[in-house]
């Protein structure tokens, strides 16, 4: 499998990364009736159909970063239409245009309150859980004598439930049902686009020298159909170990070279902060968001097979407005 070079983003010395990077919008559309800031994407519902605007926010431990990164939107929202695009076969999806490299347009669906998340591999979260001992993770057993990073027999799925602010909470198939959040119809239908996408995404990632982790999908419902909503398989959704040297690596105990944020917790790991109510949020150095960016490209290349072509980000609040804009009164 060749590997694309990592093309370096250059920034001029007269513009800050904080300048050209997408904190926060605050657009005004006519026909406007709603506005939503989630902890990445700005959402305006204008005309029966929902704007998202892919800012530059990056979250961990449920807690937005002080400092945005800059192209890290226009990754995701690409990544994004890249495999919605790709699984419309499998499950209908909400994503009708993407007018701005950092904008998603497309219908808007009432969510399901519960992330769908399936994990292929012993990793993040359900090694956290299973190395303090427990071995049974949203109502899932798991199986005993697994290393970190071990493949699970075949992947499981252990659902969150979908917070409003906060962390999301691990939930089980049985909880969902019994309290309502899902009817056991919808949720049989969930469970199954759910394995059906994973496997797509893992057939996909393999073809690009990468092994699909884990990841989450979103769901909702629109005139009694559902849909699969927001982003799909993107770094901030999903987890990817490079396959080559995986055996190797798992075989002499070391750690998986990964592609995905991880290794933005690390960092805040490292400095001090896990989210918890006592710690403080280190400061950013721009080495590290320039690296985060990096990052985030080398990933955008990988999964695609296609170079990272930038948007113009000098007047870039300026170009994502003028670019919905266009869209709407087309």
């Amino acid at each position: 499998m060749p590997i694309l070079p990592l093309r370096e983003i250059k920034i001029t010395e007269l513009m800050s990364l904080d300048s050209i990077a997408i904190a926060n919008t605050d657009f005004h559309f006519e026909g406007q009736t709603n506005f939503y800031r989630g902890k990445v994407r700005d959402v305006y519902t204008v005309n029966g159909q929902l704007i998202m605007v892919a800012s530059d926010r990056i979250s961990a431990f449920d807690h937005i970063l002080p400092r945005a990164i800059p192209y890290k939107g226009q990754v995701l929202n690409q990544i994004a239409a890249h495999f919605l695009k790709a699984t419309q076969d499998i499950a209908p999806n909400w994503l009708l245009d993407t007018p701005d490299p950092n904008v998603a347009i497309g219908l808007a669906c009432e969510p399901f309150r519960v992330e769908m998340v399936i994990r292929g591999y012993l990793a993040g979260h359900a090694w956290r859980t299973y190395s303090s001992g427990a071995r049974i993770l949203c109502g899932v057993p798991l199986p005993e004598g697994m290393k970190e990073n071990d493949p699970f027999p075949e992947p499981i799925i252990t659902p969150a439930t979908k917070a409003e602010e906060g962390h999301d909470e691990d939930i089980s198939r049985e909880e969902i049902i019994a309290q309502g959040i899902v009817s056991e119809e919808d949720y049989k239908q969930l469970e199954g686009y759910t394995r059906a996408l994973f496997q797509r995404g893992t057939e996909m990632a393999a073809k690009r020298g990468l092994i699909l982790v884990d990841t989450k999908y979103e769901f909702g419902k629109k005139d009694g159909k559902i849909y699969l909503i927001d982003e799909i398989h993107t770094p901030d959704s999903s987890r990817y170990f490079y396959k080559e040297g995986y055996q190797d690596r798992q075989d002499r105990g070391e750690r998986q070279k990964q592609l995905s944020k991880e290794f933005v917790r690390e960092w805040l790991m490292a400095n001090g902060f896990q989210g918890k109510e006592d710690q403080l949020m280190p400061e950013m150095p721009d080495s590290l968001v320039e690296q985060i960016t990096d990052r985030y490209v080398e990933l955008y290349e990988y999964l695609t097979g296609e170079a990272f072509d930038k948007g113009d980000n000098t007047h870039v609040l300026q170009r994502v407005e003028n670019n919905i804009k266009s869209y709407l009164n087309h």
